[in-house]
């Protein structure tokens, strides 16, 4: 072998090279060379020598476990045959995909057999497994599994992910991406792989997002075709069918939104038996998540999706579905459970419920509630319209009846178990052919049902009972235990469905609540006038009052007759008025609303109107970069003619363009590969003449080597003998020389050993003594040791009794305090409350004094003022009868200047009380 690495001519030289590396052992030398083939520049053109190289690279990648080698393998060799022959790209990804699967089985059969392999059958365990047991709690099966199993699944796990990134986006082997999909979907369920499930759902979606995202790439698949369409859906149901077969319902639930997204995406619905297998997996996804509403619209739509496409359904089927349909439907609670939410809240459910909606076909305004569209009586009513009760089994149909419509508030749990232990017992299943179905249990709704009878139950009792015990009603439900029950109450109350209140104290259960006016009362009350007014009818009838008696009234109530049909005739016509009047107002209401509805219509069309500028604007810009794409793809194609040309000798600018005009840019890339093609067979032919020259100097030379080799070898063999036979002497010679000094020292020890035995025998004889001695000291030492604790022991209890007695009376000296303080406090503040009594008295005799000097006061300003305004009227009266002067010793008016005696109020209080008595303060008449 050269020393220098050889780089390979021709592909069969390296096919050859890595055989004969191969049968000496060296694999790993073999992948490298391969490896340099297949990644080599060289050889980028497909031939069917890279298939078969192709073929025995994943051959050893597979053996040695090299994951990585293989995917950048294939990568190159998808590089080399996309355009020529993907169909050898298919061959030799699924040759690698059988070569993983078969490693991965061979491992799990070689692990079971060396469980199997045991010599004893009777030995519980071997050392080995006992000391490994106490290390780890690993069992043997798993450290086998471990290291056999687990390298081989970790690879095959790896196999499935390069082959799919592989094959991602390529329009020519949609086909085999699924297939692979489908055999990594089996591989995890039967394996039980689920967070290899996870990461491959991930892996599929990514894939699929990157395909919706860039959609301008070459041998993209193309969903708007029937068969690309059709493989992406079958692995999404095949993921769906995994996922649930896992049990691992929030990817269940990932895929059914793929599902819709796939169909959402290309408009189109996919065939009826996909369908089917779709809804039925949204039964089981429902009823895990506790959905119980949209379980039982996801059977509603089962049915009638059966019911379209299966024309020859079987009776038995048809009644097991129906039954499956009603029970689903009783199963829902019957209360909104989002009663009394918060905005937020309710904002949150609307967009849930907008989703599942979406998920099950239906097509709802986001801006109206989906709870009145999407609910149990709404779905009821369907069921009820449809007449589907009819088609059920006989129990079903009875306990609908009697749960729904009956009015049994006594024994309705009674008449209800019954019914439940039958449809409990009922396991059919359904015929392969009218559904994805095949094994359905009604008895997973029975609990359901026991909590709806029980729901029941406590409605009608409420209606009838005011109150009831606690023993009656647990008597009434037999199935359920009262802490049950109890919890139903609490919900039941929550969401405002009954009002149930429990006095534990009394062992009673209240029913109703606080309001006198209450619905329920009122409904209960016009109902019950309306049966005894028909009551009465029937009773009169029965009597048979005659006509005349009746129609004979007296005069006086006829005139009161008009009187009062005067007064309603007045009545009706205000309410005609009104009614006219609140016409007038709807009008004007509707025509502001048609005229907003304009308003918003003009406004959605001109949205419309921008959106559709805004695509033809998109559009064209669409158009322009087309075009220049064409324009330079003209180019292209003109330099690329041009080079072709000058190649093969041409001239001229002008023919070139003509030529060029007459040539697409295919038909020029097609010449130009071909010219390329054909220099490269000429360049390999050189290097094959080449290369063989090489080939047979290099077989001269080692045929020369040979005779010198073996004579090398022969004089080696004897050399390598003689230096053996040497050493073989000089062994045996030293071995008998110790033999004979070990034998003398043997002889000259053995004087000695009646020496030995009698100092040994001194030795222990003394050692006992003093062995016994030191028993005896300890077990005095041990004695005392006892008497002391025990003294520290009595000690110790003492302190502790009166440490004990010591707390005892100081609590009780504090007790006593405590006492003593809380009588001085409260004869403190019974003296405080007899001070601030006899002060109270005290103000209010003040107060009241203070008043009665305040009432003589006025009661004198009063006289006063009285006495004054006499005087002042005289003096007016004086004045009237003579003209007014002015003097000297009198004011401007004529009148005396009058002094102001000492007894006569301030002139400030005067003027008050006459500001009071007459207004402004003025002398003017």
């Amino acid at each position: 072998m050269s020393r220098f690495p050889v780089t390979f001519q021709k592909p069969e030289n390296a096919l050859k090279r890595a055989e004969e590396l191969i049968n000496v052992g060296q694999k790993s030398a073999a992948l490298a060379a391969l490896h340099e083939v297949i990644t080599s520049k060289r050889h980028r053109t497909w031939q069917k020598t890279l298939e078969k190289i192709m073929f025995k690279y994943v051959e050893l990648c597979v053996d040695m476990k090299r994951g990585r080698f293989a995917k950048e393998g294939l990568i190159q060799y998808r590089n080399v045959c996309q355009q020529v022959n993907v169909n050898s790209l298919e061959e030799v990804i699924k040759h690698y995909l059988k070569l993983a699967s078969e490693k991965a089985e061979a491992a799990q059969a070689e692990a079971a057999e060396v469980a199997l392999d045991v010599d004893d059958l009777e030995a519980s365990a071997t050392p080995e497994n006992l000391l490994l047991s106490y290390v780890s709690a690993e069992k043997d099966k798993d450290r086998t599994d471990r290291k056999l199993v687990t390298p081989w699944f970790k690879f095959l796990w790896e196999t499935y992910r390069t082959v799919l990134e592989i094959l991602r986006n390529n329009s020519k082997l949609e086909s085999l991406y699924a297939m692979t999909a489908h055999r990594a979907f089996q591989f995890c369920l039967t394996y039980k792989r689920a967070t290899e499930f996870r990461r491959l759902c991930e892996i599929l979606r990514n894939h699929l997002t990157n395909l919706n995202k860039y959609r301008d790439q070459r041998d993209r698949p193309d969903l708007t075709l029937p068969e690309s369409l059709q493989l992406y859906l079958e692995t999404r149901f095949e993921q769906l069918k995994v996922a649930t077969e896992l049990e691992l319902w929030q990817e269940a639930f990932r895929s059914v939104e793929d599902i819709h997204g796939l169909m959402t995406m290309v408009k189109k619905s996919p065939k009826p038996q996909m369908m089917a297998v779709y809804y039925a997996k949204l039964t089981k996804i429902f009823w895990m998540s506790e959905n119980t509403l949209y379980h039982a619209y996801a059977w509603y739509k089962l049915y009638n999706l059966s019911r379209s496409y299966k024309k020859d359904f079987v009776a038995a089927d048809l009644k097991l579905m129906v039954s499956c349909v009603i029970l689903s439907v009783l199963a829902v609670p019957p209360y909104d459970r989002k009663h009394g939410a918060a905005h937020f809240e309710l904002e949150l459910e609307k967009d849930r419920n907008l989703r599942m909606a979406n998920l099950l076909g239906f097509s709802l305004d986001p801006k109206r509630d989906t709870r009145e569209v999407l609910s149990r009586a709404a779905l009821m009513s369907d069921l009820v319209s449809k007449n589907l009760v009819s088609l059920a089994f006989p129990e079903v149909k009875d306990l609908f009846h009697l749960v729904e419509n009956g009015f049994h508030p006594l024994d309705l749990c009674h008449q209800v178990a019954p019914l439940l232990a039958k449809i409990s017992e009922v396991n059919e299943s359904f015929s392969a052919t009218n559904t994805p179905l095949p094994d359905v249990s009604l008895a997973m709704y029975v609990p359901a049902l026991e909590r709806l009878a029980i729901l029941r139950t406590l409605q009608q009792v409420s209606q009838v009972y005011n109150s009831m015990k606690m023993e009656h009603l647990q008597k009434m439900i037999p199935f359920s235990c009262f802490a049950e029950v109890e919890k139903l109450v609490v919900d039941a109350v929550k969401f405002n469905y009954i009002q149930v209140k429990i006095d534990y104290q009394n062992n009673c259960v209240f029913f109703g609540s606080h309001l006198l006016e209450s619905d329920k009362i009122r409904n209960h009350i016009t109902v019950l006038a309306k049966r005894l007014n028909r009551a009465v009818a029937l009773i009169q009838e029965e009597k048979g009052v005659p006509k005349k008696q009746k129609l004979s009234k007296p005069v006086s109530e006829i005139l009161e007759d008009i009187d009062q049909e005067h007064t309603r005739v007045l009545a009706r016509k205000v309410l005609i008025e009104r009614r006219k009047e609140e016409q007038e107002r709807r009008k004007e209401e509707q025509d502001k609303e048609e005229e907003a509805a304009k308003r918003m219509m003009q406004k959605q069309t001109e949205e419309s109107e921008a959106k559709r500028q805004a695509e033809e604007a998109r559009k064209r810009t669409e158009d322009r970069m087309r075009k220049d794409i064409e324009e330079k793809d003209a180019q292209e194609a003109l330099a690329l003619f041009e080079q072709v040309q000058r190649k093969k000798g041409k001239k001229g600018t002008a023919t070139l363009a003509e030529d060029a005009g007459k040539l697409d840019k295919r038909q020029l890339m097609e010449d130009a590969l071909s010219e390329q093609i054909k220099e490269r067979q000429e360049h390999e032919r050189k290097i094959n003449r080449l290369s063989k020259t090489m080939d047979h100097l290099e077989r001269a030379r080692r045929q020369e080597q040979v005779p010198l080799l073996i004579a090398l070898y022969e004089h080696n063999v004897v050399a390598d003998r003689e230096w053996f036979e040497g050493q073989q002497e000089k062994l045996v010679a030293n071995h008998r020389t110790n033999w004979d000094q070990d034998t003398k020292e043997k002889a000259r020890l053995a004087k000695m050993t009646q020496d030995k035995d009698s100092y040994q025998i001194q030795i222990m004889e003394r050692r006992a003594e003093e062995f016994a001695r030191r028993a005896h000291e300890r077990e005095e030492r041990l004695a005392e040791l006892r008497v002391v604790r025990k003294e520290e022991r009595t000690k110790r209890r003492k302190q502790e009794h009166l440490r004990r007695l010591r707390a005892e009376e100081e609590a009780r000296i504090k007790a006593e305090e405590d006492a003593i303080k809380a009588a001085e406090a409260a004869e403190r503040k019974k003296e405080d409350d007899d001070r601030k009594r006899k002060l109270d008295e005290i103000a209010e005799k003040q107060r009241a004094r203070e008043e009665e000097i305040e009432r003589k006061a006025r009661e004198e300003r009063d006289k006063e003022r009285e006495r004054m305004m006499e005087e002042r009227e005289k003096e007016r009266s004086s004045k009237a009868d003579a003209p007014p002067a002015r003097r000297e010793d009198g004011d401007r008016w004529g009148g005396p200047r009058r002094d102001r005696d000492a007894d006569e109020p301030p002139r400030r209080e005067e003027q008050s009380d006459r500001w009071q008595a007459r207004g402004p303060r003025s002398d003017n008449p």
